[in-house]
């Protein structure tokens, strides 16, 4: 691992790397994603344009999980989190899924994962994998240095009228900034990475980075994408706020494992399989 790689990540909280995946190796994340798009779990949402589907989003599928897991071991991903963090162990949590087609899709409202997940550390990572040449201008976007900022509360992505609308609310967290209202009115405003991906590039977020995703358009027409969540000795429990009743103290996924944990305790669970 470069160090001016393990410096991206620690600074700026994401990189890209090229080539990370080999033909092999994507054709099995490939072959992973289109049975999750087919086999939806009870974590999904969809919307649909008459008979076809335009978008998809799906989180730790439970009926995903064994293939998955066994996915994660062919895959570099232990080794090179290992390597970026210093960590002795890495693990793997879950995966998430996002499909736009047809060239009508809108951008993903900015975020941080962790206003829906009780993480804490410097050890989380997600790799973001797509399976199409994607242009700078359709690609992932991340503001530089944002997971060393502080802990915003999440958007509730059901406004399209306003894409900060609060999560949880009562000023338990900051407010979003509205990122978009801001880069329109100022490009400098914020400083913005992203990168154009060919198949086999990686991009690798720390996931209390603000990011989100471009929209699709006539010129990029589909992005399907894979995201595999890992964490390593330095991930531990943070409670979310309990205001709102759906992610009150655990999120919505592993709640059972989760409702186990204290404050502070090292994010560890049978459930989650160790990679390294």
């Amino acid at each position: 691992m470069d160090e001016t790689l393990r410096k991206a990540f620690r600074d700026e909280g994401a990189f890209l790397v090229k080539d990370c995946l080999d033909e092999a190796q994507l054709a099995s994340c490939r072959e992973a994603f289109d049975w999750a798009v087919a086999n939806p779990g009870p974590n999904a949402s969809s919307m649909f344009d008459g008979t076809e589907q335009r978008s998809l989003v799906d989180n730790a599928n439970p009926l995903a999980k064994e293939r998955l897991d066994e996915l994660v071991t062919t895959l570099p991903f232990g080794r090179l989190f290992a390597e970026l963090w210093g960590s002795e162990h890495v693990w793997y949590f879950a995966e998430e899924v996002f499909l736009k087609a047809g060239g009508k899709g809108a951008r993903s409202s900015w975020h941080q994962d962790t206003s829906y997940l009780p993480w804490a550390g410097a050890h989380w990572g997600n790799a973001w994998i797509t399976f199409q040449r994607i242009p700078k201008s359709n690609s992932l976007e991340i503001i530089r240095g944002s997971c060393h900022g502080p802990q915003y509360d999440g958007t509730t992505f059901a406004n399209p009228d306003d894409p900060t609308e609060p999560l949880y609310g009562g000023g338990v967290l900051p407010r979003l900034p509205d990122i978009d209202a801001d880069l329109a009115a100022d490009p400098d405003s914020h400083d913005v990475l992203s990168w154009a991906i060919d198949p086999g590039d990686v991009v690798l977020l720390h996931p209390r980075s603000l990011h989100g995703g471009a929209g699709v358009d006539a010129g990029c027409p589909d992005r399907h994408t894979l995201v595999l969540r890992f964490f390593g000795d330095d991930a531990t429990f943070r409670p979310l706020p309990d205001v709102n009743k759906r992610y009150a103290r655990n999120g919505v996924l592993f709640r059972e494992e989760m409702a186990k944990l204290e404050p502070g305790d090292p994010f560890r669970s049978p459930v989650f399989r160790q990679v390294v």
